[in-house]
């Protein structure tokens, strides 16, 4: 299969364009512009070394090694040795649309001109994004400051010919997939390895996996939602526009309106709307106010992120017009440790106000459905424990739900005092939505269960698609079976965002656009 192919001004992702890549295979194709930015860049750096002044990490040695000079003749062995000594990460691989993230956004970055690697340092990146040759890189290992450090180095040792790389399934070694793709093993020059190294693609690729995993969670929890407010005859009055029109908040709006469209026309809804029941428990009246935060949250995120994977975040950085090489602190991920964190807290919620729904549709007490969702009670257990799973899935997403941002660990002898811990802040996203994935899942399991027991009548048109959907997958539960493989069927549908499509414009990536 051919990858995608993406046109590409450097610096100007939109977030569809970065879920692009993490869905498929994707090359990344740069704009002919950008390559003078590049060279100039190049141009500074080479003619510092003739000078024979100093520069951070150009001829100096790294973090508290910085006021070491290097020798002209060495400049090229210590860019190897930078590279194979940070290469100490460990874990499992990240996923392959993580590492076409961090090539195509470590590729965008370097382009841009202030970084000072020549052009074919960039076309060999995107080289390996073209051919779907992808670095294996360990999960664990950054802190989120001075770069992603050790993860970056992994992916920079396979241009040197060191280290493997998977394609298709299959893990082949760096000489053999170079080969492959009619490249020699590069010798970096002056600035380049540090230019690799620095940055902070690996964290944010990782919160932007996160944040496409959790838009998924999102548009099922919603769906689910609204779908369990019918299965309980509950009342669609606190989705009303003029409640949420004073509240004022954009996300509640926004979302209490899809309540609205999800609802509309529902037959269940009609037959008991004269019911003497007055309020319904909250986590089914206050819905848009939960999801609505939840949203607002994940559009905040959303703006950090796409604002850093535009961004360069190396360091030295070169401005050719001054003649300047400047060293600061770009690759400090503070700003996505904090997204991350943001976005932790909206999966955690996300999930945890799903499993309140489904605890209340297998109360007979407060639902007025069967006892756990099932005929003959006691002879089937049925939904009982669906919810506990779904309980502990939720409480596992509270404990992963600490921020990370506020931890700290000094490194490299105390040059590196205050660093991000923006990697794994990032990196327990994915599990966090895939817990809650599978919490939504149990909840629309439950919920179609519980509009099952409601025939003849109907839901709405839109619940009804989204109805036959789950039932497409999963038989109505009529008596006690194996039920992993149900849980797991729906929870693949949550997955693949095929729920998406009735969120309606509410995702932050089907909307925002490059900075």
């Amino acid at each position: 299969m051919t990858p995608n192919r993406l046109k590409h001004r450097v610096g100007q992702f939109s977030l569809k364009d970065l879920r692009t890549i993490y869905e498929k295979p994707t090359w990344l194709q740069l704009d002919p512009q950008d390559t003078a930015a590049t060279q100039a860049a190049r141009k500074t750096v080479t003619d510092l070394i003739e000078r024979g002044d100093t520069a951070y990490g150009i001829n100096t040695g790294f973090g508290l090694m910085a006021n070491t000079h290097i020798k002209a003749e060495d400049v090229q062995i210590l860019q190897k040795n930078l590279v194979l000594s940070h290469a100490t990460g460990t874990g499992k691989p990240l996923r392959d649309g993580v590492v076409r993230l961090v090539l195509a956004m470590k590729a965008s970055s370097l382009a841009q001109g202030y970084s000072g690697v020549r052009p074919k340092v960039i076309k060999a990146l995107l080289a390996l994004l073209e051919h779907e040759l992808y670095p294996v890189i360990p999960a664990k290992g950054s802190v989120g400051a001075s770069g992603d450090l050790a993860p970056l180095a992994h992916m920079s040792a396979v241009l040197l010919g060191y280290g493997e790389l998977q394609h298709k399934g299959q893990t082949i070694s760096a000489a053999d997939a170079l080969a492959i793709i009619g490249l020699e093993p590069m010798t970096l020059c002056a600035k380049e390895g540090l230019a690799l190294l620095n940055g902070t693609q690996v964290s944010t690729a990782l919160a932007l996996a996160g944040l496409f995993e959790i838009e998924n969670t999102f548009a099922a929890a919603v769906v689910a939602g609204a779908m369990s407010v019918d299965a309980m005859k509950g009342s669609d009055v606190p989705f009303d526009a003029r409640i949420h029109a004073v509240r004022r908040q954009q996300g509640q709006i926004d979302v209490a309106a899809q309540y609205r469209r999800l609802l509309e026309g529902s037959e269940i809804r009609h037959s008991h709307e004269d019911c003497e029941k007055v309020q319904d428990p909250y986590s089914l009246r206050c819905q848009p106010q939960v999801m609505g935060a939840a949203l607002g949250v994940m559009r905040q995120a959303a703006q950090t992120l796409l604002t850093e994977a535009n961004a360069v975040t190396d360091n030295p950085l070169i401005f050719p017009e001054d003649d300047d090489i400047l060293s600061g602190g770009n690759f400090h991920a503070e700003p996505v440790a904090m997204a991350a964190d943001m976005l932790a807290l909206a999966v955690a919620e996300i999930g945890s106000i799903s499993e309140r729904r489904t605890a209340l549709l297998v109360d007979p007490k407060l639902s007025g459905l069967p006892a756990f969702l099932v005929k003959d009670g006691g002879l089937n257990s049925g939904f009982m424990i669906a919810q506990v799973t779904a309980a502990a899935l939720v409480s596992e997403n509270k404990m992963l739900s600490h921020p990370g941002s506020v931890d700290s660990i000094p490194t490299s002898a105390g040059q590196e005092d205050h660093v991000s811990m923006a990697t794994s802040a990032a990196r327990r996203l994915l599990d966090m939505a895939e817990n809650a994935g599978a919490v939504v899942a149990i909840e629309l399991l439950g919920a179609a269960q519980g509009i099952d027991f409601h025939r003849p009548k109907a839901s709405s048109n839109v619940l009804e698609q989204i109805h036959a959907l789950v039932r497409g997958r999963v038989d109505f539960y009529e008596t006690d079976r194996f039920f992993a493989p149900d849980i797991e069927a729906v929870r693949s549908l949550v997955a693949t965002g095929a729920l998406n499509i009735y969120a309606e414009g509410l995702l932050p990536s089907t909307h925002m656009e490059a900075i």
